[in-house]
């Protein structure tokens, strides 16, 4: 597959090229090796960028949600029908296997473009009576939107970003991490073909100082980031100075608590999709696996025995099963936080060492016998690392789990359904999961509260954060006035 792109930025409705930009390689996980080469967006990429998504606002608005929702559709079609090349570039992209991009990558993003293209027609107003006088609502864009990607999952933010801003009649600028540049510019080349005009879907690549400039920007309206908490901090910072709309998708280190009742097997394949699915790359992943002491040995070596039969090896391959880590400093910080589990008195129970071979692979890693205050349960790892700590009872373990400044997503498994509730009615975090972990449908709301976010993704809830009401009084007498 040829994976250097056309050109480093795709703005209204073509490829352009500004090679005074920083030159950015794409690394391909797997073996280290240079696969292409992108630019920074010079002040002149912004410029345009902007200036297109401005110019093209207005029109776009002005068709039917039915056309806008029509064009979404078809672009979910186009997409649907290359998954296998969209998935072998998302592979190449960030190291994933094509196990799995093939069936959660593009396909996801295909599914916010339908989902929200399905949705466009149906954005309207409401009528409110009072008595001879009435009100009326109309449902508005903001105008551009920014979207800020990051890299473990490039052609599904892309999409869950833009797919809700242009059913709303927004237009957006959108830039990938620098990390995974490519797979973004697909999704725009999509949606142009499918018929969204020039201007409407613009992709500019950059560092952190790119980001920046979009997000302070006097011409953007919303800006919608999914990253790290310091970043959100700053994201939200910058565009709360310019009463910007914003959506922040951030970091966590969420809970699972497994009781003594559950299902061993499907709590232990919980565990395992909440901590080494996309080589642990996972925002909501249940990193905080707290296990009641009755059934603690019996779940370490029932996982043990199952991560033991990863297949771990090339990620274009459809039997690998475990692919590399997305980038080598990645990789560095998660030798770091497992040196500190080993350092502070965890015991390692599987994994912990680099492979020998070339990529940036890491076994996947579980520690046991781990306390609160560890540093492993208390940050974010952002990688293939398992705590496993233990309870004895119900009450205890929803303060621990809830002690935490993150809350994207919590999971418990049990048998006793009463108590899963109570557990989920308990947790402080905006996503939650019942015997089942990191389940993401498009017709759910996905967010975080405390420093985990603001906002929703996906479903009819993220439409209320790329639109904006309008009531208009309607006075059908004569006006009275004191004078």
């Amino acid at each position: 597959m040829q994976t250097q792109p056309t050109a480093s930025h795709f703005i209204n409705g073509a490829y352009v090229e500004d090679t005074e930009g920083t030159p950015i390689d794409v690394i391909y996980p797997a073996t280290g090796a240079v696969i292409g080469r992108v630019h920074s967006a010079t002040p002149a990429i912004i410029d345009h960028a902007l200036n297109s998504a401005r110019t093209a606002q207005a029109a776009w608005a002005a068709m039917t949600g039915t056309e806008r929702g029509r064009i979404l559709r078809r672009a979910a079609d186009i997409m649907r029908e290359r998954n296998h090349d969209l998935s072998v570039l998302e592979t190449f992209d960030t190291g994933k296997p094509y196990q799995e991009t093939s069936v959660a990558d593009a396909t996801s993003g295909a599914d916010a473009l339908e989902y929200f293209g399905g949705m466009a027609a149906t954005l309207t107003g409401e009528h409110i009576q009072l008595g001879e006088d009435w009100v009326y609502t109309r449902r508005e864009p903001l105008g551009v939107c920014v979207g800020i990607g990051a890299w473990n999952y490039p052609t599904q933010i892309a999409s869950w970003k833009g797919a809700p801003a242009l059913a709303c009649g927004n237009t957006m600028v959108f830039k990938p991490s620098e990390t995974t540049p490519l797979c973004a510019l697909k999704v725009a080349e999509i949606l142009h073909e499918a018929g969204a005009p020039a201007g409407v879907y613009n992709v500019v690549q950059g560092l952190g100082d790119v980001g920046a400039a979009l997000v302070s920007d006097s011409r953007v309206d919303k800006v919608s980031l999914t990253g790290s908490v310091p970043t959100g901090r700053k994201v939200y910072a910058a565009a709360a100075s310019e009463m910007k709309h914003v959506t922040m998708e951030l970091g966590g280190k969420s809970p699972l608590i497994i009781f003594d009742d559950a299902d061993l097997e499907n709590a232990v394949s919980g565990a395992i999709m909440g901590n080494f699915y996309s080589s642990g790359q996972v925002c909501s992943n249940g990193t905080r696996v707290f296990v009641q002491s009755g059934i603690k040995e019996a779940f370490l070596a029932r996982l043990a025995e199952r991560l033991g039969k990863a297949v771990i090896g090339d990620p274009q391959d459809p039997e690998t099963s475990f692919g590399p880590m997305v980038s080598e400093s990645q990789m560095e910080i998660v030798q770091g936080y497992i040196a500190k589990g080993q350092d502070e008195g965890a015991r390692l129970v599987t994994g912990g060492a680099r492979l020998d071979r070339d990529g940036f692979y890491l076994e996947p890693t579980v520690f046991a016998d781990v306390t609160d205050g560890m540093t492993i349960a208390r940050e974010e790892i952002f990688g293939p690392v398992m705590a496993v700590l233990d309870f004895e009872d119900e009450a205890e373990v929803l303060a621990r789990a809830n002690d935490t400044e993150f809350g994207l997503a919590a999971g418990v498994f049990t048998r006793d359904l009463v108590r899963a509730h109570r557990v989920v009615a308990g947790f402080e975090a905006g996503t939650c999961f019942i015997n089942s972990y990191n389940d993401a449908p498009v017709e759910a709301p996905f967010g975080g509260v405390k420093a985990s976010g603001v906002g929703r993704e996906n479903s009819k809830a993220a439409i209320e954060h790329y639109s904006q009401v309008k009531s208009v009084y309607v006075r059908m007498g004569d006006v009275e006035a004191p004078f």
